[in-house]
């Protein structure tokens, strides 16, 4: 039965933007209503097992979007109240403070955001405090100034991955503890929800130990009587009024249904291609190329990092249980290896024979796929793409999501991958075989060569671009359309540029910059 009921704000999406600006405003006394177009993840053993997740895909929707030459693409991205950070790895890094500025690359040039910085380093720490972040400050060789002090102590590495560690100070570098986002208490561990598992980067969390958005934002937040989330709703457009000044009407599809809300504020949040989507299809007569899009930009400029997963493969066993701990970021700007930055890297998950059977990679003679696991060190390579206005998200006059996008910026990443390669090849002598432990390195195929391909959308920014001229840019400085006076959007979409680190942790400090903003306009006094 259709709907009209009116609330102080509706929220669009659950995840890492969505859900932290649902917490920031549910103590503000209004009504808000949060629109998921998934449910919850089911709580179950499947959760945890490699061959549900990684090979069957039990958890990525089963929508079907289309790549620029109209082959078919399953994009591996999830729809859930939490949104991806239900499968994400947890690594919540700031970007480094030049990030925000104009940096020169070997394949064109990063713009400056209209922020700096500063700007957003109060958030940055309150999002760390929220999130349950783990780090150790002045590790990073990049790390930009912080306020205070990570909310909790570094999750130590494993000892395999320390020996890594002793390796890479010995060769110069200066290697540091990943910052984490894991409900994990180290010195008393029978208290701890994290139990340090294999089964966290890429999985929901069972024990719901691991700092997503529905864990330590949208649960918390419905403890408020104003905060109400109705889930399995699908937001079909926003309607505006006839002068396309504001948005007037959410049209939800739930359960078999059309439902209509109203707001006084619309608050975007689906993931950039989806947001961009919705904003798309919106379209009327005052916003024909779709909704705050006179600038042409919506959808447009869509980034997603250029990311990697190699093997190193040693003779020895690698029995870490949990290798995240551990990166590298003295590539990430220019360096004396090169003139122009190359990117980071640092680990994913440790991989078992289930996962890498997804993809059979190419195996050294006398390997098989479980022995694989069992010996490698799995790294996670990441380069800055650059944002071009050709790559970027349409809608097939059926609503089909189409994603065109042609890499960039690639001689960075070629060049992180052989420095990688370099450093593994003088690793420590080991006792019983010598320089001859280490391998090598293999591409993971579990994706199509050693490339996250374009369907591996975790990393997804850019398509509704925030900036100060509303000729480039769809949203201002507070997120906020330039066109429509009550629209905002406060997932990756606002990236001006992507950077090299992941997206998460400045897409929940915006979201937090975001949530004062919005107090303001609503009159809640004392907006911190």
């Amino acid at each position: 039965m259709a709907q009209d009921k009116h609330y102080d704000v509706i929220i669009i999406g659950t995840g890492a933007g969505g859900g932290t600006l649902t917490y920031a405003l549910a103590s503000s006394g209004k009504s808000i209503l949060v629109l998921e177009r998934g449910d919850y993840v089911p709580r179950e053993k499947d959760n945890w097992d490699s061959r549900a997740v990684n090979v069957e895909g039990k958890y990525q929707t089963k929508e079907e979007w289309r790549d620029k030459n109209g082959k078919p693409l399953h994009p591996h991205t999830n729809y859930y109240v939490g949104g991806n950070t239900k499968f994400y790895g947890a690594a919540l890094f700031r970007l480094r403070k030049e990030d925000f500025g104009e940096i020169r690359h070997f394949g064109g040039v990063s713009p400056a955001w209209p922020v700096s910085y500063d700007d957003l380093e109060p958030y940055y720490l309150k999002a760390e405090k929220l999130y349950h972040v783990h780090g150790k400050r002045g590790e990073d060789p990049t790390e930009p100034a912080a306020s205070g002090p990570y909310p909790h102590p570094a999750i130590s590495h494993e000892p395999r991955i320390q020996q890594l560690s002793d390796d890479f100070e010995r060769l110069g570098l200066k290697p540091f503890h990943t910052p984490l986002g894991l409900q994990l208490d180290e010195q008393t561990p029978h208290l701890s929800k994290c139990i340090r598992c294999d089964t966290c980067d890429g999985y929901p969390c069972l024990v719901d130990a691991k700092s997503d958005s529905q864990v330590v934002c949208v649960d918390p937040a419905l403890r408020f009587p104003n905060v109400t989330l109705l889930t399995n709703a699908y937001v079909e457009r926003l309607e505006t009024n006839a002068s396309g000044s504001e948005v007037s009407k959410v049209i939800v599809k739930r359960n078999g249904s059309t439902e209509t809300y109203a707001s006084s504020m619309v608050v975007v949040s689906c993931g950039a291609i989806n947001s961009a989507a919705l904003l798309l299809r919106s379209a009327n007569d005052k916003h024909p190329r779709g909704l705050a899009n006179g600038s042409d930009v919506v959808g447009r400029h869509y980034m997603g990092h250029v990311n990697s997963v190699l093997l190193a493969l040693s003779k020895c066993p690698n029995p870490t249980l949990y290798q995240k701990s551990l990166a590298v970021n003295d590539f990430y700007f220019a360096s004396k290896d090169w003139e122009y930055p190359m990117g980071h890297f640092s680990f994913v998950a440790k991989l078992d024979g289930v996962a890498l059977s997804a993809g059979a990679p190419a195996i050294a003679p006398g390997w098989t796929l479980d022995l694989m696991a069992k010996h490698a060190l799995s790294f996670w390579l990441t380069s800055e793409d650059l944002p071009d206005p050709n790559n970027r998200v349409t809608l097939y006059s059926d609503g089909t999501i189409v994603l065109e996008y042609t890499p960039n910026n690639e001689e960075s990443h070629k060049r992180l991958t052989a420095k990688l390669k370099d450093l593994m090849k003088q690793q420590t002598k080991c006792g019983i075989h010598g320089y001859d432990c280490h391998e090598g390195l293999f591409a993971r195929n579990l994706f199509l060569g050693d490339r996250i391909p374009l369907a591996g959308v975790a990393h997804q920014n850019g398509t509704i671009r925030f900036g100060k001229d509303p000729k480039t840019s769809a949203l201002d400085v507070n997120c906020k359309a330039h066109e429509v006076d009550n629209l905002y959007v406060v997932d990756g979409s606002f990236f001006p540029s992507s950077a090299a680190v992941n997206p998460a942790l400045t897409i929940i400090a915006n979201a937090l910059r975001v949530a004062d903003h919005l107090k303001q306009r609503l009159g809640v006094q004392h907006a911190v």
